[in-house]
């Protein structure tokens, strides 16, 4: 059975002077990218207690999706995954040129079989446009990757600001991705253990996104848009729709009419559509994709929820201690599933992935 790796990750934290190296003169030094969290990983990177993502190079990236039969992947960050945080808007413009430039150099032009996602500054979005467009055009990138927090962030993701970055997505046919890693201010930050912070932060994230985008008409403004939201499993996917159609039902009437007016978000009233069927009708439409693990238990019924078209798989490679043999492991089990069909296998595994992500047959590994 085909497989392609939506998601997985470099690990820039441990190369980070290599990164550094691609800053303007004078600026040269790490770190580039702050910390995802002002408490959580401060304390684990001090003790030690946590990073066991290892720091593979395009060898071991190599080796390891020859070892799980992986045709291809698509890498993002790991300490940029934080880019959002940057307050300065300079700082964001440099430091994401200085990542995409070390993106190419380290891996992508090493091998056509690892494939990247920008990071690109939401901080100006004049700049993000550009960014994008320099990416994709020269450096070969599948599109850029979207912080779901952060300081840096003027708005959400649905606000009419980021409009002329989805404008120019649409443009160059490229792909999206929300992307989880900045756990704070999400209500999470008393916790003083790390698990509960990553396995709520994680979904919680994307789902704020999610609906912003959603609710302020942005997949009907830009109707050849793909975003994808990934790291956050599957199970928020229902959760969502069950709880805006809930919380839209109990509106009245005058409400409904309201949001059509001022907004963009276009249900279909007269076959009287709730948010949780839009949701559906974008996710037939090839607009909305959503990232699984292996072994999430969720996946099924989110299947029989929204249908297959959606979810792509992501090895998450080298992140949560991710090898070979974990990864061998998941995907036979993920195989093996009775509450899964063939034809769901291979879209989830493959045949999803490559819609996202816009890469034919013959652009699989050139």
């Amino acid at each position: 059975m085909r497989v392609i790796d939506a998601d997985g990750h470099v690990n820039d934290r441990l190369r980070m002077e290599e990164v550094a190296k691609y800053m303007p003169k004078g600026n040269q030094f790490p770190p580039v990218f702050p910390e995802l969290d002002h408490l959580h990983t401060y304390f684990l990177r001090k003790n030690r207690a946590v990073i066991r993502t290892g720091n593979p190079g395009p060898k071991e990236w190599i080796e390891f999706i020859d070892n799980t039969g992986i045709e291809w992947t698509v890498v993002y960050p790991t300490s940029g995954l934080a880019v959002g945080r940057i307050v300065n808007e300079d700082w964001a413009i440099a430091a994401c040129k200085a990542y995409n430039n070390w993106l190419y150099d380290r891996f992508l032009n090493i091998s056509p079989r690892i494939k990247g996602m920008a990071l690109i500054p939401l901080q100006n979005v004049d700049s993000a446009v550009e960014e994008l467009n320099r990416a994709v055009k020269q450096l070969g990138m599948l599109g850029a990757m979207l912080p779901s927090n952060g300081e840096g962030l003027k708005t959400h993701l649905g606000s009419q600001l980021y409009w002329p970055l989805y404008e120019e997505a649409e443009k160059l046919n490229c792909a999206l991705g929300v992307h989880g890693g900045c756990h704070h201010h999400l209500g999470l930050d008393s916790l003083d253990t790390f698990f509960p912070v990553q396995a709520l932060g994680h979904p919680f994230g994307i789902m704020v996104q999610a609906a912003g985008m959603l609710v302020n008409g942005v997949f009907d403004r830009f109707p050849g848009l793909r975003v994808a939201f990934l790291e956050g499993g599957t199970t928020w996917v229902p959760f969502l729709m069950d709880r805006l159609d809930r919380s839209y039902e109990a509106k009245p009437a005058t409400d409904h009419v309201q949001v059509n007016l001022q907004g963009e978000f276009s249900l279909n009233l007269e076959t009287g559509e709730k948010p949780g069927d839009y949701f559906k009708r974008h996710v037939k439409q090839g607009r909305i994709y959503v990232g699984f693990d292996s072994d999430d238990d969720g996946l099924g019924y989110a299947i029989q929820k929204v249908g297959r078209e959606p979810f792509v798989f992501a090895s998450d490679f080298p992140h949560e201690a991710v090898n070979a043999e974990t990864c061998n492991r998941e995907l036979g089990e993920l195989i093996s599933r009775n509450d899964l069909t063939e034809k769901d296998k291979d879209a989830i595994l493959a045949e999803n992935v490559q819609r996202l992500y816009g890469v034919t047959t013959d652009q699989r590994v050139a």
